[in-house]
């Protein structure tokens, strides 16, 4: 995608693998707020954190009628024990070749220092029932984490 997705846009459309080797797709949500967590990889610290924040927050989003997606370019194994270790009441989907972080234009190259490995810029896309994006935060570099009460804030108030 050339342009940079804002307020006010459509949630661009997406089917990724569950770690259950399942299709979910971002239309599925439909009639829902979503909150889609892109994160540069499973089972690092700010990762476990933002995610373990958004599971023990499951039942604040659930009565703002929000379902959470994350999405992170890991194989399918590494999130399945990733959802396992932490028992997550939500998908966590792989972008294995990484053609949603590039429609979304959220590709870090060379992560971590590694050369030609690109992951995703940790960023919080919150749209509301009929797909339109109400809220983004984009992280100013992977090792910060979303403020959490913006989000339930946002999601309060759409």
């Amino acid at each position: 995608m050339s342009e940079k997705l804002v307020v006010g846009f459509q949630i661009p459309n997406f089917t990724l693998k569950d770690s259950d080797k399942n299709d979910v797709s971002s239309s599925n949500f439909k009639g829902k707020k979503l909150v889609v967590a892109f994160l540069p990889r499973a089972f690092t610290g700010v990762c476990d954190k933002e995610v373990c924040t958004l599971q023990d927050n499951i039942d604040n989003l659930s009565k703002l009628n929000a379902n959470i997606i994350t999405i992170t370019v890991d194989s399918i194994f590494v999130n399945k024990k990733f959802s396992k270790k932490y028992n997550f009441d939500f998908p966590v989907l792989n972008d294995y070749d990484r053609k949603v972080i590039e429609l979304y234009g959220l590709g870090i190259e060379n992560f971590a220092g590694l050369p030609g490995y690109t992951a995703s810029n940790r960023t919080i896309y919150v749209s509301d029932e009929n797909g339109v994006i109400q809220y983004v935060w984009v992280a100013s570099n992977p090792g910060v984490e979303p403020n959490y009460n913006e989000i339930q804030t946002k999601l309060s108030s759409i």
